[in-house]
């Protein structure tokens, strides 16, 4: 199955990179799958050093800002143990990871990762509606050049919904700032 989550990766000159990503993982968080586009920094870090750490996480405003490239300031991490890496300090659990295999045939890279070192800092908040609809807002968000307007606008309208009964405020503004987002990638593209 696909968990999504947050991966932080580094070049080999220490630089961090925090990305969202869903890794296919098996039942016991042992082996993962990543599908980095190749273009992305996560895809390069990756391939550089062979290592990262995916973060189970429920702070869908720090997931929104970093699937849109609008994170201003890096958040609190602390240093991986097993690896060469940096924990996001607000996960709920997070596991370090190295790259096995990489297969670049595709235009998405399938990276084979083992799990090195797993840890844990607190309780997943829980299921809450309007965080999944904001992940899934976020997920649109990085898809406006594959979907046509009117079906992502569509899509987006039934999660507006979701967001208005449901959410707190972090959630209502991860969704506004994806909403803005989303009105100026279709904008740009008319023009």
């Amino acid at each position: 199955m696909i968990l999504e989550g947050m991966v932080t990766s580094q070049n080999e000159s220490g630089e961090l990179n925090i990305a969202p990503m869903g890794p296919q993982v098996d039942q016991g968080m042992t082996r993962f799958i990543l599908r980095p586009f190749q273009t992305s920094r996560t895809f390069s870090n990756l391939k550089e050093t062979r290592s990262g750490v995916f973060h189970v996480v429920d702070d869908v405003l720090l997931l929104a800002k970093s699937a849109i490239g609008t994170l201003q300031e890096i958040p609190e991490t602390f240093p991986a143990e097993k690896i060469s890496g940096r924990v996001l300090a607000s996960a709920c659990r997070w596991y370090e990871f190295q790259i096995e295999s990489i297969d670049e045939s595709e235009a998405r890279t399938v990276m084979q990762a083992k799990v090195i070192h797993r840890g844990r800092i607190r309780d997943y908040f829980g299921l809450n509606r309007a965080k999944h609809a904001v992940l899934e807002a976020a997920i649109l968000a990085t898809r406006t050049h594959l979907i046509e307007q009117g079906d992502l606008l569509a899509q987006y309208q039934t999660l507006a919904e979701i967001v208005r009964k449901t959410a707190g405020p972090d959630e209502e503004t991860a969704f506004r700032l994806l909403e803005e987002f989303i009105s100026k990638a279709y904008a740009e593209t008319e023009s």
